[in-house]
């Protein structure tokens, strides 16, 4: 696989959950896991070679709160070219040119809305991050789970200065039909917008399970050409001993994947609750696809 492939919407299989697979080898819920990329480099690596070895195509970086907004509560002083350097480097090990290597940016935390910052600050934010993922040897961008549209239209665009490929993913779960984000915007109104900010690739991930996005898939199809970009929860989460889980099944999970196949999706992985087994099993069904 390589990254002509995946922009030119040849199927592809994405990786799954990092935060809950971090969690089983330790992390503490609540902790910083971008710490982990300097702290515990070899769990981090063990997360990432999990999916290269389940048949991921595709993987992501331990760096989705790696801005210097959502770090700040965790780790003291300006540690954002530190830990989101380490952790493209730790992804590019374990793919070791089996799968292509995409770096993660997720929100800031803040709301333009509220006034909590301003887009100037964002956009310098989500460029330092951007230009140490490229630094550490990621392949390509992917701002995701983006719920206001504007923080993500400010992060594609400063992603895009780097040079390398952006995958543009928001959250779509909410509204009448559950297919708008937290903000109200839906991906008829947010795909062009993305495309126009120069994003590559256009897609959708977390959300409220697999189901409820084969009908964002075709929603999303239906304004691109290009490649497109799914990856659902495992389920709902849920509280079990004071930890968050999601109980469906990987053969519940992975039911969808025709659907979705059918509604568009180019590229398919898991968030949060997915697991290697979700990603074997899903690059099988992809495999037959094929």
């Amino acid at each position: 696989m390589d990254i002509t492939a995946l922009l030119s919407g040849q199927l592809t299989v994405a990786d799954g959950a990092w935060g809950t697979e971090l969690q089983k080898l330790g992390l503490d819920q609540g902790a910083c896991p971008e710490e982990w990329n300097v702290t515990h480099p070899d769990r981090v690596r063990q997360v990432a070679q999990s999916y290269v070895d389940a048949g991921s195509e595709v993987i992501l970086t331990n760096t989705f709160g790696g801005n210097r907004f959502a770090l700040a509560g965790h780790v003291p002083g300006d540690r954002v070219h530190e830990l989101n350097k380490a952790g493209a480097a730790l992804s590019r090990e374990a793919a070791a040119g089996k799968a292509l290597v995409a770096g993660s940016i997720g929100p800031s935390g803040k709301l333009l809305l509220m006034g909590d910052t301003t887009a100037e600050e964002l956009a310098e934010a989500f460029a330092v991050q951007a230009r140490a993922l490229v630094e550490g040897g990621v392949e390509a961008l992917c701002v995701e789970s983006m719920a206001d549209l504007e923080e993500a239209l400010i992060a594609v665009r400063a992603a895009k200065a780097t040079g390398v490929p952006v995958i543009a993913s928001l959250t779509y779960d909410s509204g009448p039909e559950k297919t708008r984000t937290m903000m109200g915007v839906d991906p008829t109104q947010a795909v062009p917008k993305l495309l126009e900010a120069g994003a590559d690739v256009v897609g959708a991930n977390c959300g409220l399970g697999i189901e409820n996005y084969v009908k964002v898939c075709g929603l999303i199809r239906a304004r691109t050409d290009g490649p497109v970009w799914i990856k659902p929860n495992a389920g709902m989460p849920a509280l079990e001993g004071g930890r968050t889980v999601y109980r469906q099944s990987v053969e519940r999970f992975c039911s969808f994947v025709p659907q979705l196949l059918e509604a568009g999706a180019t590229v398919l992985g898991g968030c949060c609750g997915t697991t290697p087994e979700h990603i074997r099993q899903l690059a099988d069904s992809v495999s037959r696809r094929r």
